[in-house]
């Protein structure tokens, strides 16, 4: 009998002329009784801030590694919540002196760091509304984000200096102040100062603040943040949070964790390396904070990132599905290459635990022989003390979902949101194993319904309910930022429409099936939805990432693939071909060879007829941010990618044709 993790709260509503169908309305059966909402007596996230000093003046808040005289990094560095504090102060004391109040909007432009964190909550502290500046958006989003948002002063990354610099012709008419992160050149201050802005050195500023300022009152309707979302096409959207959203959010992942995992506390270690510039990692370091929990952030560099987490070795991982793959495809390779004995016993040990788990027990009761003797090498993979892993941003592949619950000795729970939800509105539970493959159920601030969606043939009132997610509750954004017509297309009746498809499961959480606008038409007049094929051909082994194409003038898909490299070197030597990489991705052989491959993981995957790719171009460079391809949290850009391959595309159609013709 499958356990209810879901409670109606509403009934579904019949489809007119205008509407269409709807499902009922669910909660999380831990808000059964009522959603979740910010406390009376608490207006802002500076409360959690300051409320963990005042409990734990001395523990370290913010630490990085310094490198030291060999260009090594070495140990990690640590400031304590009371001198974070006291830089904050001092940072939104110097604000104010510059003529930045309350309401007025400051930017932050670099990577995570501790002057990252200090910058957000000295504008906090001053009930200044932060946004977050980041090039990854595509070309100009920096500027446009400086201008749209009337940004007055900007706490700015030493190596991006150079980078705003080059905006200020276009931006000083809002921008007026430069706060460097760390130092800044006399150059640099002279070539700001020529377009009457202000440049200061970190210590600079620092020194124009005070200690014994005074705090404005703060509201939990104040602006907190208006973050920009890239969106896969057009303009970044800024998207509004208040007070009242942001508090809301950090207290439902509170209660959450309190009530079925272990609460993290001044104990607990977090690993910062996902962007702080994103929803997802800031309300965690905004959890971490409340807690009173050491923060460490990685050096900025994805080769060193493993390097990192041994030597901070965190209690707590939160990452994008393509971090989590690439751990699998580690261990996995690291197991089968331990030889036939170790990997019959590794085997032994998984499916021994995995039965268990799947039986009820908690992963740290289902077999702690096992973990000892097998599964402990895999948990200092992670430095050795992670207990909390989450997941985000993207679907995680169930086989990897499993292999990392089973091996990591940590519970490992996969969430679902969007900037617009303030972060997590789905969340799978700890140690429940039925929601594998699922985002689990609504958090305990937001209700959830899905509405159908006709044109992709998707009913939820149907025996199996599938539609668009619709979300309503306290942790929405307020709209997007000067663009009312955006927000009242999405946001109907009070509920706001996500775009992406769910399926409700029977124990009541939600599986995500589809993106609304990711689905075309074939020339045949087949419907397909194209993320989901992605994701089935993703599991290839001889893939890193895949883009699938295909237009209503056409009546089959292509693709283009980026190769897993030594995957494809190994294929190369064994049929004696050159291995130089790029060559190799122009080779004949080895397109039949991938293509063959991934049309086997698709019928594995029962994919149907016209879902098979009939051409393959290989791509030696994985698709980046740099050439405005994917998101900043990979999310694939289509409308860029046909447009920067077009030619190859077109050629995959008559080179497919022609194929057929013989």
């Amino acid at each position: 009998m499958s356990v209810s993790y879901a409670v109606k709260v509403e009934e579904s509503r019949p489809g007119t002329g205008e509407k269409p169908s709807a499902g009922p309305v669910y909660r999380c059966i831990y808000a059964k009784d009522g959603l979740l909402d910010m406390p009376d007596g608490m207006h802002s996230p500076w409360e959690f801030f300051s409320d963990s000093v005042k409990r734990n003046p001395t523990n370290r808040m913010l630490g990085r590694r310094q490198t030291t005289d060999s260009k090594q990094a070495g140990p990690y560095v640590w400031i304590t919540y009371q001198e974070a504090y006291d830089a904050a102060l001092q940072i939104g004391s110097a604000l104010r002196n510059q003529g930045v109040n309350p309401g007025d909007r400051c930017g932050i432009y670099g990577s995570n760091c501790p002057e990252w964190i200090i910058s957000m909550e000295a504008c906090n502290s001053q009930a200044v509304t932060y946004v977050p500046l980041y090039d990854s958006l595509g070309a100009n989003a920096v500027e446009f984000i400086v201008n749209h948002a009337e940004v007055k002063i900007a706490f700015v990354q030493e190596n991006k200096l150079p980078s705003i610099l080059s905006c200020l012709p276009a931006c000083c008419s809002y921008l007026k102040t430069i706060v460097s992160f760390a130092n800044v050149s006399t150059t640099q201050k002279k070539e700001a100062e020529e377009r009457g802005v202000s440049v200061f050195s970190w210590k600079e500023f620092s020194e124009l603040g005070s200690l014994d300022c005074e705090l404005p009152p703060k509201q939990k309707t104040d602006i907190c943040t208006i973050m920009y979302t890239s969106g896969t096409t057009g303009e970044p959207k800024g998207v509004i949070l208040t007070n009242r959203a942001i508090v809301t959010e950090v207290l439902s992942i509170d209660q959450l964790i309190e009530i079925t995992d272990k609460p993290c506390s001044e104990e607990d270690t977090y690993f910062s390396f996902l962007p702080l510039a994103h929803v997802y990692d800031q309300m965690m370091e905004s959890y971490f904070i409340k807690r009173g929990s050491s923060i460490g952030f990685w050096q900025g560099d994805v080769r060193y990132l493993m390097d990192d987490l041994q030597e901070l070795k965190p209690t707590a991982f939160c990452a994008v599905p393509r971090v989590y793959d690439r751990i699998y495809t580690g261990i996995v390779n690291k197991i089968a290459s331990g030889g036939l004995l170790r990997n019959k016993l590794f085997q032994y040990a998984y499916n021994y635990k995995l039965r268990n788990m799947e039986n009820g027990f908690p992963h740290d009761k289902a077999s702690p022989l096992m973990d000892k003797l097998v599964f402990e090498k895999v948990r200092q993979a992670l430095g050795g003390k992670v207990h909390i892993m989450l997941s985000g941003a993207a679907p995680l592949p169930r086989h990897v979902e499993e292999f990392l619950r089973v091996s990591c000795c940590s519970n490992l729970s996969q969430g679902y949101g969007l900037t617009e939800t303030c972060g997590g509105c789905y969340t799978s539970l700890a140690n429940v194993m039925s929601m594998i493959g699922t985002v689990g159920v609504p958090v305990t601030t937001i209700e959830a319904r899905l509405e159908s969606v006709p044109e992709m043939g998707y009913d939820a009132l149907s025996d199996v309910p599938r539609g668009e997610i619709c979300l309503r509750g306290n942790t929405l954004f307020s709209g997007y930022y000067k663009r009312q017509d955006l927000t009242d297309e999405v946001v109907i009746d009070g509920w706001f429409h996500t775009g992406d498809i769910g399926e409700l499961q029977p124990d009541g959480t939600m599986k995500i099936v589809d993106r609304k606008k990711n689905i075309f038409k074939l020339s045949q007049g087949e419907y397909v939805a194209v993320e989901n094929i992605e994701n089935t051909y993703s599991r290839c082994p001889l893939i890193a990432s895949i883009w699938v194409y295909g237009n209503s003038f056409e009546s089959f898909l292509v693709a283009v693939v980026v190769p897993e490299r030594k995957a494809l070197e190994d294929w190369a030597m064994e049929h004696n071909e050159p291995t130089d990489f790029k060559s190799l991705c122009e080779n004949p052989k080895a397109k039949k060879y991938i293509l063959n491959e991934l049309n086997n993981t698709g019928k594995k995957h029962q994919l149907r007829g016209f879902e098979m790719l009939k051409a393959v171009h290989l791509e030696p460079n994985p698709f980046d941010m740099e050439r405005d391809m994917v998101t900043p949290t990979f999310k694939l850009k289509r409308p860029q990618l046909l447009k920067y391959y077009k030619e190859k595309v077109d050629q995959l159609y008559s080179e497919a044709k022609g194929t057929k013709a013989c």
